[in-house]
């Protein structure tokens, strides 16, 4: 008695969970909001942002560069300088001390620069705008494993809410049953075994649901995290699409061919691939010349009071222009080995989109089958629970009429009940085969459409 009232008062707290301040979200919704709030795609934009600054940063490396600096400076003691006393009229073979400045010295030197030709340079403009490219690729790519992962999650929590509501039917038609051996029995009847058999099947099912919807709870949890939800957010999923799911399993087309260079996993790669080649580019570039042109002007001010750049101080102006050629001669074979490196990176890289090729390929054949066979599972599964269901509407009718014991009719509920959960799991594994199809044909975000 008290396990059946701990039983029930567990139903009601979760039933009180359940119901306050409830969301209600379809597929379309759960994507829709995890699209937007997903950590992985918001960083993904970052990426995206980022990659922005650099284009800029290489951008801003070609035009020309300016620089000013500004110095003031305060000698207590001024450098000395031992010169010959003749040169100055002196006696000679003596030496006297001549101060090298004044207390006070500013200087102002303003530097301007312009590349001219640098290859390097050239390149690394091209990889930074691949690269922008790049990271929108990458953003794309995250939001198709967003909506893979929501879908799958949001499909598992939807059919255990529907073997919940089997549950309940069971538990209905137990109670029924029970009601009317427990009057048997205090009519003198039927047997108390009879009514003690039922108990322990009911108890059974109210310790399965209990189970079953800690389980629903849990998984709404991965489906909140999945679409970057607050755990706090109470949410329930509308039964009713259930139904859509078993009119898609018997309507779904399976095209025969799939390009593998047409989704999101390989154009990744080949711009990274794009990318590499830059690279290697750039490292060869190393070893051409570059050239650049500079021009620098200095303001220098000297006094022995604080009067710089004002009259009575020393004032004086230089400026120059330079042509300047950098070639590179020899440096031991360092720029050699990062060319070498760089090739090596393409290669590498190149083997992962044969890779990835192929697991794409396998996927896409994988899904094909699991989802032929879903279907066929679906069609089988239907037939089985409507003979099932036939069985034990028979069977039951016979028990009312005493033509059959307790132990066929609890056997034929078993039978339907086991009937009715393997068709609930075929119609998640035609769903999560249906991603999977979706996902290696590169439409999994339509979900977010239909």
């Amino acid at each position: 008695m008290k396990s059946r009232m701990l039983i029930a008062g567990m139903f009601l707290f979760i039933s009180a969970l359940r119901t306050s301040g409830q969301t209600t979200l379809t597929l379309q919704d759960a994507i829709k909001y995890a699209l937007a709030n997903s950590e992985n795609i918001k960083k993904a934009q970052l990426d995206i942002e980022n990659g922005l600054n650099v284009v800029k940063e290489t951008r801003a490396s070609a035009k020309p560069q300016i620089s000013a600096v500004s110095s003031l400076t305060l000698n207590p003691v001024v450098q000395q300088f031992v010169l010959p006393a003749e040169a100055f009229g002196g006696t000679p073979g003596e030496f006297i001390a001549i101060k090298a400045g004044q207390t006070w010295n500013a200087m102002t030197h303003l530097q301007v620069s312009q590349q001219l030709y640098n290859q390097q340079l050239f390149t690394g403009l091209k990889a930074a705008r691949g690269s922008a490219e790049f990271y929108n690729l990458m953003k794309e790519l995250s939001e198709e494993n967003v909506v893979q992962q929501v879908a799958t999650n949001y499909y598992q929590v939807l059919v255990n809410q529907h073997k919940l509501g089997l549950i309940d039917d069971n538990l209905e038609r137990i109670n029924k049953l029970q009601g009317v051996l427990q009057g048997l029995y205090e009519n003198g009847l039927g047997k108390k075994i009879d009514v003690d058999r039922i108990r322990v099947n009911r108890v059974n099912l109210e310790t399965q649901k209990m189970q079953l919807l800690n389980a629903i709870e849990l998984q709404k949890n991965v489906l909140k995290y999945s679409m970057a939800m607050p755990m706090s957010e109470n949410i329930v999923l509308p039964d009713e699409d259930i139904r859509k799911l078993e009119s898609l399993a018997a309507s779904l087309k399976i095209t025969p061919q799939l390009d593998p260079e047409s989704l999101l996993s390989v154009k990744v790669l080949r711009k990274q691939d794009e990318l590499l080649g830059l690279n290697l580019d750039a490292k060869r570039a190393e070893f051409y010349p570059t050239a650049s042109l500079s021009g620098s002007y200095i303001q220098n001010s000297q006094s022995n009071r604080f009067n710089l750049y004002f009259p009575g101080a020393l004032n004086y102006s230089m400026m120059n222009f330079a042509l300047n050629i950098n070639i590179p001669i020899f440096d031991g074979g360092a720029k050699k080995a990062r060319v070498d490196q760089a090739k090596v990176d393409i290669l590498k890289n190149r083997e992962e989109i044969n890779m990835t090729s192929n697991a794409l390929k396998m996927a896409y054949d994988n899904a094909k089958i699991q989802m032929q066979n879903s279907i066929e599972a679906i069609e089988n599964q239907r037939a089985n629970l409507e003979l099932a269901k036939e069985v034990y509407e028979n069977i039951n009718s016979n028990f009312r009429l005493g033509l059959v014991n307790l132990t066929d009719l609890l056997n034929a509920e078993s039978e339907l009940t086991s009937t009715q959960n393997a068709y609930s799991d075929a119609l998640l594994q035609f769903k999560v085969a249906e991603i999977e199809l979706m996902k290696a044909r590169g439409e999994i975000k339509n979900l977010a459409i239909n």
